[in-house]
């Protein structure tokens, strides 16, 4: 999400705001854990409930800071209805599909597949925000785009099933990150933050009600969740934006890219799954895609 970093990052972790390598380090070990989070919670909770706890979470844990340090301000929301309902919606929808494509297909290869994410922004930067495209960037999507077929054309209905969810999935996100892209960056970041992950916790609300799976977890969920809402959410968020402080956004996209490989080796470590060598060949085309059209980008932006 290439929103504009939070204002006093860097009082508030002043040690690790001058070391990047820790910080990239770090947020590719919590972003690698998203689909994990989503495999864990699966056995125990409807994909679509476990995404409305481990938000409401995160909703509770960042509302305290905010709220202690008397930085809330609800005018904010109040100014920007439209705006909040907008990508809460598009960020409900995008989490609750990546956590039910969990039950259809493995972590390492929905994760690879969210790299799809890049080709969607892509899209929208050239028809919706008027950026041009190089030709090194079209032989990169085009890379990406042959990786996504081949991870979603095998065998299976399962398969398709989860690589459909988690390419809808990406395409949300993707147009979210535009919206908040050409929209969002004049918002102070700690009642932006906020007001987003409640706006998400909201609808996600709504869908598990709607679909009669508001349920009470057990203890043994407690834990993953109150886990996954405070490190997919609120550590992994902020530690995307002390790297984005200090990083080019396509040279950290580049970074990114690595997430997938650290997600298939949790996965084998913790469920025994991993991708099939179709998967590995389509995911390891989708990586070198984004990885050729974030480069592209950066050297462009450079000369």
């Amino acid at each position: 999400m290439p929103e504009r970093p939070a204002a006093g990052l860097t009082e508030t972790y002043p040690k690790l705001w001058q070391n990047a390598p820790l910080v990239i380090g770090l947020l590719l070990l919590v972003d690698s854990l998203h689909f994990i989070f989503a495999r864990l919670l699966h056995p125990y909770l409807p994909g679509g409930t476990s995404a409305f706890y481990v938000l409401a979470i995160a909703t509770v844990e960042v509302g305290l800071f905010l709220g202690l340090r008397r930085r809330l301000d609800f005018s904010v929301f109040r100014a920007n209805i439209p705006f909040f309902l907008t990508i809460g919606l598009l960020v409900a929808a995008s989490t609750t599909f990546n956590y039910i494509a969990v039950g259809y297909i493995d972590p390492g290869t929905a994760s690879m597949l969210s790299q799809s994410a890049t080709l969607f922004a892509l899209g929208f930067s050239i028809f919706w925000l008027r950026e041009k495209l190089a030709g090194l960037e079209i032989a990169g999507a085009l890379i990406a785009l042959a990786g996504v077929f081949i991870i979603s054309f095998q065998p299976g209905d399962y398969l398709r099933l989860g690589s459909l969810l988690v390419l809808s999935s990406s395409f949300m996100y993707a147009l979210h990150s535009a919206i908040v892209k050409r929209h969002g960056g004049q918002i102070e970041f700690g009642n932006f933050f906020f007001y987003r992950v409640a706006s998400v916790t909201g609808f996600l609300l709504i869908f598990t009600a709607a679909r009669g799976q508001l349920v009470w977890p057990s203890w043994e969920a407690w834990r993953f969740l109150l886990l996954a809402g405070t490190v997919d959410v609120v550590i992994s968020r902020v530690l995307y934006y002390l790297a984005l402080r200090r990083l080019q956004l396509s040279f950290l996209t580049i970074i990114l890219t690595l997430s997938p490989v650290i997600t298939i080796l949790w996965s084998i470590a913790l469920f025994g799954e991993k991708p099939t060598i179709q998967g590995f060949l389509g995911g390891a085309a989708v990586i070198l895609g984004v990885m050729i059209v974030s480069w592209s980008k950066s050297y462009v932006a450079e000369r």
